[in-house]
């Protein structure tokens, strides 16, 4: 009986474990990442990207060296918390040790397994859909006021990471309100637990309308850059194959979770499903938007096989092994995907295997030789030491005069991660928060600007004595191929003035005035 109680915590164990042991180091970290360690040097209480909560872990990191285990700490963290709670959710649902192990596996084999090896905001946003599944559950067996300030508390903490849990709580209280959960509504503790949630959310919100709600501007930003080329059979394309290793758990959970009398009391929970990603498929979301929802699908589905296969035990003794080993199985051919274990060299030879799959397409509705997230996570070390070795060539008394511009926001991140015990002045970029974050122009202005460019602007010879190419990106595989770096010796007013207004056009697009 101890060691079915000790199972979820294994299962986390195990979640952890294979997220350091299964990477390939052939891969740096990802163009994302490196913006959102940045946010650990400029903390504040929201960025024109994401909430404040990413930069708490950042800060930390930093403090801590900064090194890819503590990168990769986090969203493992948040990984293995999530797997932890699936078990004890199909524990509450009456599943057995058996139950446990297929939820779990079934969670270690998703596309769970690449989003908890990426420092994003992604990995807490599914933990903290997944804890208030649990504690709804866990609310309906014991209707104890702390399970309701626990949901409020975690849905506090999802708006203080990503903005999209907007779109759980609105999916939340639709599902309440088709229950007979809904008369959870009409209580103190339930407004408290609303309360709670909105107290922490709000330095946050105020915030925001204080920075004249930059929301705005990053979806309209993605509607036109990434969610135009998000079709409704896309989407779902991808939530199955994004699932597909564990379709016979979720699909019979969610099943179960709305018609099956035993599971009634947490019907919610399937609605919660229903509700959410219908406003995901209206809003023309990214697949990824909707992993939070599947955890507890699960842990439903491996209880419901559990309490189906008792009566049937000629047919469990096939089943229940085959269920466990067939994802087992099957994941051998897709494991390059899940946990980056194939260098790019031969990730870049198994791509026609993937292409009908669909994971060779980027953000902009084309196909590529490499799964975009592997092509992002290359070519940045390189980068950030060739920008390195031009500065250092420079004339001692003109290094505290030169301005490190770049193209997007992983060129900036990337320049400070590694160059960050080295004596070199912090990248810039007119792109995101870094629009936060430029320097003061020092007494006598520039005399060098170093430009980090993905194709070289024209006609900037003109504006400064001198303008040469120090650096290029080579890396075949990396995203940022062909990235050059450029020195530009005395640029002339012409150019700093169009640099100034540049800076001031991008804030008031944000609505920073």
């Amino acid at each position: 009986m101890k060691s079915f109680r000790l199972l979820p915590a294994l299962l986390a164990l195990l979640r952890f474990a294979t997220g350091y042991g299964l990477a390939s180091r052939a891969y740096e970290l990802h163009r994302d990442e490196y913006l959102y360690l940045d946010y650990g040097r400029h903390l504040a209480w929201g960025y024109l990207e994401v909430p404040p909560l990413t930069a708490l872990q950042s800060w930390l990191t930093l403090a801590l060296g900064g090194n890819w285990f503590w990168v990769k700490f986090w969203p493992l963290l948040w990984g293995s918390l999530t797997i932890y709670l699936v078990g004890r959710a199909v524990q509450r649902l009456g599943g057995g040790p058996w139950a446990v192990a297929l939820a779990g596996l079934s969670y270690l084999l998703g596309a769970y397994a690449r989003l908890n090896f990426l420092f994003q905001p992604n990995s807490f946003e599914v933990l903290a859909f997944t804890a208030v599944g649990y504690w709804l559950i866990c609310y309906v067996q014991q209707p104890a006021p702390r399970w309701l300030y626990a949901i409020g508390a975690m849905l506090g903490l999802a708006l203080l990471n990503k903005y999209s849990a907007l779109f759980y709580i609105a999916a939340l209280v639709a599902a309440l309100l088709l229950t007979p959960l809904r008369r959870v509504l009409a209580t103190r503790p339930f407004w408290l637990a609303v309360g709670l949630a909105l107290l922490l959310w709000l330095p946050n919100l105020a915030w925001q309308i204080g920075h004249g709600l930059p929301v705005r501007h990053h979806m309209a930003l993605l509607r036109e850059s990434q969610l135009v080329h998000v079709s409704v059979a896309g989407f779902w394309q991808s939530q199955a194959i994004m699932n597909v290793l564990s379709l016979w758990v979720w699909v019979p959970g969610l099943l179960a979770l709305l018609l099956s009398w035993r599971l009634q009391p947490y019907r919610a929970l399937g609605l919660v499903y229903v509700a959410g990603l219908l406003l995901l498929t209206l809003l023309h979301g990214k697949d990824y938007y909707a992993l939070g929802y599947y955890p507890l699908l699960l842990a439903a589905g491996a209880a419901w096989w559990q309490q189906w296969l008792s009566s049937r035990p000629r047919l469990g003794q096939v089943l229940r092994p085959a269920l466990l080993g067939l994802p087992l199985a099957l994941s051998l051919r897709i494991l390059p995907l899940l946990f980056t274990t194939e260098p790019p060299a031969g990730m870049l030879a198994l791509g026609a295997r993937y292409q009908k799959l669909g994971v060779l397409r980027w953000e902009d509705g084309r196909d590529h030789p490499l799964p975009q997230d592997f092509a992002d996570m290359l070519g940045w070390r390189e980068l950030a030491a060739k920008t390195h070795a031009a500065y250092a060539a420079l004339p001692a008394a003109a290094q505290g005069h030169t301005f490190i511009l770049t193209d997007n926001y992983g060129q900036a991140g990337a320049i400070n991660y590694y160059n960050r015990r080295h004596d070199l002045p912090p990248a810039n970029s007119f792109n995101g928060s870094y629009l936060f974050w430029q320097p003061p122009t020092p007494p006598g202005g520039w005399q060098y600007i170093l430009l980090v460019e993905e194709e070289p602007t024209p006609g900037l010879e003109k504006h400064f004595q001198t303008l040469q190419t120090v650096g290029e990106v080579r890396n075949p595989y990396a995203r940022e191929r062909g990235t050059r770096i450029r020195l530009g010796f005395q640029p002339d007013t012409a150019i700093l003035a169009y640099t100034a207004r540049r800076h001031r056009r991008e804030l008031a697009a944000w609505g920073q005035f």
